[in-house]
């Protein structure tokens, strides 16, 4: 006989921060996704003249030369964009959790990143092309490293357990904080730090999404291009960012007196095997990765009380991921929010900053509104919260990302 496994600790969210196109505080966050209020606009910070789509969500209010910077202005110039979101978000949440200072031995940091330093990457390009090597930046290859900023942050945390990075295209932010319980669960660390982090708002990688035609060309209408789920939806919106949390086993968390936001209280992770861009069009991987996230949970699909949608505004993604909520949840499910139509598509940082809004509006006992959602596609049985919040019961809720090369990911946060 073998001896019955030990119930595995729960574990909760005590710290969060976020660098966002709607602001670098959770509150700003929070007062962009209630109000539903789009922050994509036309871009400017490089020639445009000859994109397909020229518009995005870049950060806002991110504190630099400022008394509030927690990065120092010497150190985030020789950083890339990414890198530089990624420390300070972590940074942050590391702050509100109360800046505390377990094991530097008993720790984790897990960063979800997709592409790594593309804006250092697209310059020194340019700088090669136009004068040659001598004029490429020695350090590039460490700061586009995708492990720049999981480095980064254990060096300025001097925490120097395993500084992991994952790298699930636009489901890496949700794998993350997926391991990382994992590491709590399994006593492998006592305290980590996890979340996404990027920034491909850049010449090379607009231009791509552009010829695959993946991002939305409403040039002339920005605030209204993102529209997950909507009849007139034709693309997503690249945005920019981080979401990190701190994550705790809670009676560790009760202990120190800590703030209890949330319970991670199930999670799961499936593959499509399938193709590179196009998710299966029934839907089968993301069903199989909420199912998995329920039984994690050990609860029922009736006792989720709101989704947080991956809904990415891109014609076969919303369908396929509507059809697999309908398949999970029936067609009388639980409210639907997606929040990239008020901060765009942020790549690997997506899922960290949505498990965040998740958490959220858990607390606040209120669904966002899905911003310029307006006509839901004929077929699709799912109930999207538009035009004003939506009060709702306090009670779980399930956060989805699925990303390109066919990986899902979902994870449910519930109340202490």
């Amino acid at each position: 006989m073998t001896a019955a496994a030990a119930p595995r600790p729960p574990v909760v969210i005590t710290g969060i921060g976020v660098v966002t196109p709607a602001g670098c505080t959770p509150e700003a966050l929070w007062a962009a996704l209630r109000a539903g209020r789009s922050t994509a606009a036309e871009l400017d910070h490089f020639d445009l003249s000859r994109h397909r789509a020229r518009i995005g969500c870049r950060v806002s209010g991110l504190d630099i030369d400022g008394p509030r910077a927690l990065v120092p202005a010497k150190d985030a110039r020789r950083m890339d964009p990414f890198a530089l979101y990624g420390t300070t978000a972590a940074l942050a949440a590391h702050r509100d959790a109360g800046a505390p200072a377990p094991d530097p031995q008993r720790t984790a940091i897990v960063v979800g990143n997709a592409v790594g330093g593309r804006a250092t990457s697209d310059r020194e390009s340019a700088h090669f092309s136009e004068a040659g090597p001598h004029r490429v930046n020695p350090l590039m290859p460490l700061l586009t490293m995708p492990n720049a900023a999981a480095a980064q942050i254990a060096m300025r945390l001097g925490w120097t357990g395993p500084a992991t990075t994952i790298a699930t295209t636009c489901a890496s932010g949700v794998d993350a904080i997926g391991h990382a319980t994992s590491l709590l669960q399994s006593h492998r660390a006592d305290m980590v730090i996890a979340g996404g982090c990027e920034a491909t708002l850049t010449p090379v990688t607009l231009a791509a999404f552009g010829n695959l035609n993946a991002v939305s060309a409403r040039n002339d209408d920005p605030a209204h291009a993102s529209r997950p789920f909507d009849t007139g939806r034709d693309g997503f919106v690249m945005g920019e960012g981080a979401g990190f949390v701190v994550l705790e086993r809670l009676d560790d968390a009760r202990a120190r007196g800590a703030r209890l936001y949330a319970e991670i209280a199930g999670y799961a992770a499936t593959a499509d095997a399938h193709h590179l861009s196009m998710p299966l069009p029934d839907g089968a991987g993301a069903v199989a990765a909420m199912n998995g996230a329920l039984a994690d949970a050990g609860l029922a699909p009736d006792e989720i009380v709101h989704i947080n949608a991956h809904g990415t505004s891109t014609p076969h993604n919303d369908r396929a991921e509507a059809a697999a909520l309908t398949k999970v949840f029936g067609s009388h499910g639980p409210p639907v929010t997606a929040p990239k139509g008020v901060i765009g598509h942020l790549i690997g940082a997506a899922g960290a900053v949505e498990i965040i809004a998740a958490v959220q509006a858990m607390r606040a006992q209120e669904v966002p509104p899905t911003a310029n959602h307006e006509h839901l596609e004929p077929g699709m049985e799912i109930d999207v919260v538009h035009t004003s919040p939506r009060p709702v019961a306090l009670g779980p809720a399930l956060s989805n990302s699925f990303g390109f090369g066919g990986h899902n990911a979902s994870l449910v946060v519930a109340p202490v």
